[in-house]
């Protein structure tokens, strides 16, 4: 059998984004890479936890997939 995934759509508002790092810290495969200027969401990595979703202070992350209320 072949388990195939499907593809994501994850969004950073960086008009929103502070760049204070608490998504990196809140993600457990490591798929979230920050610097001071440039975040990237590693989707091949993503669990679709929505834990960074969560954890992000000022709600810059959005992802197709995630319906929770924050």
């Amino acid at each position: 059998m072949v388990e195939l995934k499907v593809k994501t759509e994850m969004d950073v508002d960086r008009n929103l984004c502070n760049y204070c790092g608490a998504c990196v810290g809140m993600c457990p495969t490591d798929a979230i890479w920050l610097d001071e200027t440039v975040i990237k969401i590693h989707e091949e990595k993503c669990i679709e936890c929505g834990f960074c979703i969560v954890g992000c202070p000022t709600g810059a992350i959005n992802a197709e997939w995630f319906h929770g209320n924050l």
